[in-house]
């Protein structure tokens, strides 16, 4: 830990300027930026809680998914990859029981760690994930106390691009470092989040953003044993690959979706039920189409078309990670078109189908097919039916296409990352 002079002398005088480059890919006018970023954040913390006492700055990224659309809750195969937009916490210990948290732009949180149990009021709120990871690394045999910190984010809410596991993962790195010496490894820090976000905040989602964002770079997860997913690093260079990354928010609304959401993996798992399995990796892709009729008739067309989907993503998935790494980028466009193609028709979750007038998804899609005229590839992004879709887009073609696509969405919709290649760490210390 080092003191706030001391962490803006290092600022000023560039030594984190490496750091930033790899963090964030950026020139040297972008890495100004970044450098103006860490030192908002410590300066957020020196108003709200004083300028004594030493310091950490820690960063976790947001993600993104680049292959296995809705595999992971059937125990698949992911692709995914950390991205250069990210959650940035300044903290240190405050020697009591609670945290105070404050996020920019929000009010400040406390959690009182005396009591770690759930508490029905902080459904959905800030201080259940804070509570929860708590609970988490207790459970783990640590001994975690109270601390500051203040939070800033880029990661946009609702992008797809997962803010809330990013944040997870700033706290959990905050935490390993201030209370267990490091001992915690990445994909024990992205269970940690989970585990807050299922029990604590209220919102069963799968493990996959959580390890994307602390793992870092483009990673293979493999969910066959959700417990100790194996994760497999790719080494996909975006330079190399000619194309950019785009992340494009079509502004539709998530109300009203949670059962549209929940029928996914219902209607997958009814017909794992049929063969006596929980989920579909279970299931051999050879007895399914042998029942295929029989499936039809007490699953429903959905769900069998679903299930089509699963197989064919979960083997897109593998193939794609391949490609990257044997450097057959066209290969790999194909592979993702394809996997957008399979989401449209047999998963179907481009449209919600409870507004007749509302297909943003479905818009976004055609738009960025004809602006792409042939070339690259674009998918929907995440879980679907409302939100984003993600493009790559051969970079002479960027500028047009970022244009085209905000003509018809509005200024800033269309997001351009890059794969970052670390996830949850520790900027300053």
């Amino acid at each position: 830990m080092l003191s706030i002079k001391r962490a803006n002398s290092m600022i000023l005088a560039g030594e984190i300027d490496d750091t930033l480059k790899c963090l964030y890919g950026t020139d040297e006018a972008g890495t100004g930026a970044y450098r103006d970023r860490i030192k908002g954040a410590i300066a957020g913390f020196a108003r709200e809680f004083g300028d004594a006492g030493d310091i950490i700055v820690v960063s976790a990224p947001g993600r993104t998914e680049i292959g296995g659309n809705h595999t992971d809750h059937q125990k698949g195969n992911v692709l995914a990859g950390s991205v250069n937009l990210d959650v940035v916490g300044c903290a240190r210990p405050n020697g009591t029981d609670t945290v105070r948290i404050i996020s920019e732009n929000y009010s400040r949180e406390e959690v009182d760690l005396r009591e770690l149990t759930p508490r029905p009021e902080e459904i959905n709120n800030t201080p259940a994930l804070v509570r929860g990871i708590a609970a988490a690394i207790s459970a783990r045999g640590f001994e975690v106390g109270g601390f500051d910190a203040y939070m800033t984010s880029n990661v946009p809410v609702g992008s797809g691009l997962s803010s809330s596991a990013a944040f997870e993962i700033a706290v959990g790195t905050i935490a390993n470092r201030l209370f267990c010496g490091d001992e915690l490894d990445a994909v024990e820090i992205a269970k940690i989040g989970q585990y807050a976000e299922n029990v604590y905040f209220g919102k069963p989602c799968g493990l996959l953003d959580q390890v994307a964002a602390s793992v870092g770079g483009v990673v293979g997860v493999d969910f066959a044993n959700p417990e100790e997913p194996a994760v497999t690093k790719v080494d996909f260079d975006m330079d190399a690959s000619g194309l950019a990354l785009c992340i494009i928010d079509t502004g539709g609304d998530h109300k009203e979706l949670t059962g549209v959401y929940a029928a996914i993996p219902d209607e997958m798992g009814s017909i794992a039920e049929q063969f006596g399995k929980s989920v579909l990796s279970e299931v051999p892709e050879e007895e399914f189409m042998e029942r295929l009729a029989e499936l039809r008739e007490t699953c429903g067309d959905r769900a069998v078309l679903r299930a089509m989907h699963f197989f064919g993503e979960n083997r897109r998935a593998l193939q794609e990670m391949q490609a990257i790494n044997e450097g057959r980028f066209d290969d790999f466009l194909k592979l993702v078109n394809a996997s957008g193609n399979s989401s449209a028709k047999y998963l179907q979750n481009v449209w919600a189908g409870i507004h007749l007038d509302r297909q943003e998804i479905v818009v976004a899609l055609a738009l960025a097919e004809k602006l792409l005229e042939g070339q690259g590839a674009v998918r929907v992004h995440g879980g679907g039916f409302a939100g984003t879709i993600q493009a790559f887009v051969p970079k002479e073609m960027l500028e047009g296409f970022k244009a085209g696509i905000e003509k018809v969405f509005g200024e800033d919709t269309c997001h351009v990352l890059k794969i970052r290649p670390a996830g949850g760490v520790v900027i300053l210390s």
